[in-house]
C-alpha cells in the first residue's frame, strides 16, 4: 500500500472517530445520527456540479448503499444507547474487517499477500482487545454491535465495487450521501413527530454539519483508497480510528483509559506498521 494512501486512510480514520464521538456525546443519538447524515449531504452538494456523473452501472450500488447506510446509522444510535462506547465501537469496527478478510477472496477474488494479511489480522485483534475493558456489557449491546458489523462489511463490499465501476470514487461518494438523510428523517418524523425533530435541528444543526462533513470526507477517502489497494487491507487500516477515539475520549471527554485501551493501541499501531511494510 502506497504511503500517500496510508496517510489519507489514517486521516479519514481520525474524521470517523470524531463524528462517532459527536453522536456518543449527544443527548438524542437517533436524531444526531440523522443530522450527521444530512450534514454529509449538505457538504456534498456544492461539489456535485464539478464532478462527472458515476457510470450507469454504479447507480444500483449507490441505491443499495443508501439503504444500508440508513440501517447502519439506526444501529449506531441503538448500540450507543444500549452499551458503552468501549464495548460497542471495538466490536462494530473490529468484527467488520474480519468478515471482509474472511470473504474477500470468494466475493472479489482478491488474495492478500501474507504480510498484508498478518497486518490486517493484527489490527483487528487490537481493536477487539478493547472489548475486554467492557466485557460485562449487555447481550443486547453486543448483539447490536455484531449485527452492525455485518452491515458495515456488506456496505463496504457494495461501495468498494460501486466506486470502481463509477470510475470516480469522489463522485460516487457524494451522490451516495444524498439518499440516507431522506430515509433517516422520514423515519424520525414518523416516529418522533415534526415538532421534536424541528427543535432538535434548530439547536444542533452545527453539530450535524461538522460531523456530516467529517463523515463524508472520511468515507470518500476510504473509497478512493479501495480503488488503489485491496478492499480488505483498506478496511482494516481504516479501523485505526479506534486509536483516535481513545485520544478523544481521554483528552476531550475526560474518560479514564484502562490498560486494555493502551494495549490495544500498541497492537493496532503494530498492525498498521506491518500493513505499510507489506
Amino acid at each position: 500500500m502506497a504511503f500517500d494512501v496510508v496517510l489519507l486512510v489514517l486521516f479519514g480514520a481520525l474524521l470517523h472517530a470524531t463524528w462517532n464521538a459527536i453522536i456518543k456525546a449527544g443527548a438524542d443519538k437517533s436524531l444526531d445520527a440523522a443530522l450527521i447524515s444530512a450534514g454529509g449531504a449538505v457538504a456534498s452538494l456544492p461539489f456535485l456540479p464539478l464532478l462527472p456523473l458515476p457510470q450507469p452501472q454504479a447507480w444500483p450500488f449507490i441505491g443499495a448503499s443508501a439503504i444500508l447506510q440508513f440501517i447502519y446509522f439506526q444501529l449506531v444510535a441503538a448500540a450507543y444507547r444500549a452499551g458503552d462506547i468501549g464495548l460497542v465501537y471495538p466490536l462494530m469496527r473490529g468484527a467488520a474487517p474480519l468478515l471482509i478478510v474472511a470473504t474477500s477472496g470468494f466475493i472479489l477474488g482478491e488474495q492478500l499477500p501474507d504480510g498484508a494479511l498478518i497486518g490486517t489480522m493484527t489490527i483487528c485483534a487490537g481493536i477487539l482487545t478493547l472489548a475486554f475493558e467492557a466485557r460485562h456489557g449487555s447481550r443486547h449491546a453486543v448483539g447490536l454491535a455484531l449485527i452492525n458489523a455485518c452491515v458495515i462489511a456488506t456496505y463496504t463490499y457494495v461501495d468498494g465495487i460501486g466506486a470502481r465501476l463509477s470510475t470516480n470514487a469522489v463522485s460516487y461518494t457524494l451522490w451516495m450521501s444524498l439518499l440516507p438523510p431522506v430515509l433517516l428523517f422520514s423515519w424520525a418524523l414518523s416516529q418522533r413527530g415534526l415538532l421534536t425533530v424541528v427543535k432538535h435541528v434548530r439547536r444542533n444543526w452545527w453539530r450535524g454539519l461538522i460531523g456530516g462533513a467529517g463523515s463524508i470526507a472520511s468515507y470518500g477517502l476510504a473509497l478512493w483508497a479501495m480503488t488503489k489497494a485491496p478492499v480488505a487491507a483498506v478496511a482494516a487500516l481504516r479501523e485505526t480510528a479506534i486509536l483516535f477515539a481513545l485520544v478523544i475520549s481521554v483528552t476531550v471527554l475526560k474518560e479514564k483509559a484502562s490498560v486494555w485501551r493502551y494495549l490495544a493501541g500498541v497492537i493496532i499501531a503494530t498492525g498498521g506498521l506491518i500493513l505499510k511494510l507489506a
